[in-house]
């Protein structure tokens, strides 16, 4: 059963940076798509980006692009995701989730695509 665990969040000022981090236990398969969602108050969760821990494909909203970078280590099963350039429309709680397989440019920031989710951290831009 693989598990997620979310830290990092916090408040930061508009225009600041802050790096999340998503470590995972339980891998029993070789490839999983680690993604990170966002849900803001009263709106739907969404997807931010995605890694494939296989291949390290990456995908991205393009709400992010530019801003956010998101990376893995392999060695210690952490997905990290660093937000520079932060806005106040940044401001969610941020969910680490993973599904088995490769992440897929079609299917990436489907909610339903994920079958293990984090408890999340929340992120305040002010």
């Amino acid at each position: 059963h693989v598990q997620l665990v979310e830290s990092g969040g916090g408040s930061v000022q508009a225009g600041g940076s802050l790096r999340l981090s998503c470590a995972a236990s339980g891998y029993t398969y070789s490839s999983y798509c680690l993604g990170w969602f966002r849900q803001a108050p009263g709106k739907e969760r969404e997807g931010v980006a995605s890694i494939s821990t296989g291949d390290s494909r990456t995908y991205y909203a393009d709400s992010v692009k530019g801003r956010f970078t998101i990376s893995q280590d392999n060695a210690k099963n952490t997905v990290y995701l660093q937000m520079n350039s932060l806005k106040p429309g940044d401001t969610a709680i941020y969910y680490c989730a993973a599904h088995r397989y490769d992440c897929y440019e079609g299917s990436w920031s489907y909610v339903s695509s994920y079958v293990h989710w984090g408890q999340g951290t929340q992120v305040t831009v002010s």
